[in-house]
């Protein structure tokens, strides 16, 4: 009887050790759906979708595309506002192909390495190349929601961090060592935006410094301890197929790509090489000049005072010219932004009009897709002083004025346009892959991609000829 009792007792234990084992399988958390997690946040449809939790602060990315390549690009919507520190407002910073991998409840953002390629339909050769030289890891997330092949992660942190390289730029011009202060960061929402083949995210960061900051941070911050500048960070859709590559030759001027192609027979050089240039397709292949099947259009922007603004226009424009005599009518359009546009938004070719506290560089760059070369967005950053300068290089030309300084005043304004003029079709000779050209000054001014000075002449009457 003892016996049975004991046995008795085991059996409840055992029963009910096993009841509470299911009843912890069946209250085991189970990953959250997207409708569940998302429901009270706004949603952004787009390339990548994401959620806007205005309560947390937050972005959470939902993402579809695995193992599908796109390009990442990341700029400076707003700058510093001095020449010498280098830091813009519309500063183009890298780009790189990346990809999106899971592994279990891990997400990883990888950027593929296209400076070692193999060109070759053996699958093999192409592994070899891969294994041989590292990829980057730029960011991982955790899986928070799940539907179908649908994951959401928390993208937070991935956008709220410096990807710019503020602070070395900063000690790198001895300006002093920054750091980002996470508490005084945050989206801007303005420009945060989706489209289908491009996803736009920007930021508002400051960096802080507990020591002195430099002679340049003061002349242009209110607080020099806190400098506070926005970053974005672009999703772009690769372009499709059809797109073809043109090599590079060094005596044709062009920047470009290159890379080292494992593939290549040993009688050739492994080194490739292709030119930075636009998708350019003519409706009617048998003409000789035909209309485009995308024209190529840039917009100058709405900041730029007139006549500041029409002269950028005009000059800008007279790339048509060149492209007319390549066989393309109507190939290249230069137009004011439109207002609702952002000049970060990479659908758009751009060319900005960037103050700074004094006179600077003007440069010209470009998105490029890093597979074949081919632009898909042109970036043109023209110094605002730059009508100054040259408005004092007339003065010194044309003193003393004698009585009617209207009238000096009126030729010294249109020296200035008419160097504008040239100075934007320079800057976006280099967005269209051109390098400078200072051979031209050898035949006069043949190329705009040359640096001509002011052309001037003593007529008869021993006066300044400026025509």
């Amino acid at each position: 009887m003892k016996r049975f009792g004991i046995l008795l007792t085991l059996s409840v234990l055992l029963c009910a050790g096993l009841s509470a084992q299911v009843r912890s399988g069946s209250d085991a958390p189970k990953t959250a759906t997207i409708p569940e997690k998302v429901a009270p946040m706004q949603k952004f449809p787009g390339y990548f979708p994401f959620y806007w939790d205005a309560k947390a602060g937050k972005i959470w990315l939902e993402i579809d595309k695995w193992n599908s390549e796109f390009l990442y690009v990341e700029s400076l919507p707003s700058g510093i506002g001095s020449n010498d520190i280098g830091l813009d407002r519309g500063q183009l910073g890298q780009s790189h192909i990346v990809r999106f991998e899971r592994t279990g409840p891990r997400v990883l953002l990888i950027a593929s390495n296209e400076a070692f390629r193999a060109n070759s339909d053996n699958a093999d050769e192409r592994r070899a190349v891969k294994d041989a030289f590292a990829e980057s890891v730029v960011w991982g997330f955790d899986v928070a929601a799940e539907e179908g092949n649908r994951a959401l992660v928390d993208a937070t942190a991935f956008y709220l961090r410096d990807v710019h390289g503020i602070p070395g730029t900063l000690q790198r011009n001895q300006q002093g060592q920054f750091r980002l202060d996470p508490t005084r960061c945050a989206f801007y929402l303005a420009n945060t935006k989706n489209f289908p083949k491009n996803t736009e995210v920007e930021t508002t960061l400051t960096f802080t410094t507990e020591g002195e900051a430099g002679p340049l941070v003061r002349s242009v911050t209110p607080v020099p301890q806190a400098i506070t500048v926005r970053e974005h960070v672009s999703f772009v859709e690769l372009p499709p197929p059809g797109f073809k590559p043109r090599v590079n030759d060094p005596r044709s001027g062009y920047f470009g790509i290159q890379y080292m192609d494992f593939a290549t027979p040993i009688s050739e050089p492994i080194v490739k090489r292709y030119i930075d240039h636009h998708r350019l397709q003519k409706k009617d292949p048998s003409a000789a000049i035909s209309e485009p099947v995308r024209p190529i259009v840039y917009y100058v922007d709405r900041g730029a005072p007139e006549p500041v603004r029409s002269a950028l226009v005009e000059g800008a424009g007279w790339w048509n010219q060149a492209f007319e005599a390549a066989g393309y009518r109507n190939a290249f359009r230069v137009e004011v932004m439109p207002p609702d546009a952002d000049p970060m938004d990479v659908r758009y070719n751009v060319i900005q009009w960037v103050h700074r506290s004094t006179r600077g560089w003007s440069y010209g760059s470009s998105v490029t897709d890093p597979r074949t070369g081919e632009i898909i967005q042109g970036r043109v950053s023209l110094g605002s002083l730059r009508d100054r300068q040259d408005f004092m290089i007339a003065e010194g030309l044309l003193a003393p004025y004698g009585k009617d300084k209207s009238q000096v005043a009126k030729i010294m304004e249109q020296i200035v346009l008419a160097r504008l003029r040239q100075l934007a079709a320079h800057e976006v000779g280099h967005t269209l892959g051109l390098q400078h050209n200072f051979a031209a000054s050898t035949t006069n001014r043949a190329s705009v991609m040359d640096y001509p000075a002011p052309l001037v002449k003593l007529g008869a009457d021993g006066l300044p000829d400026i025509s």
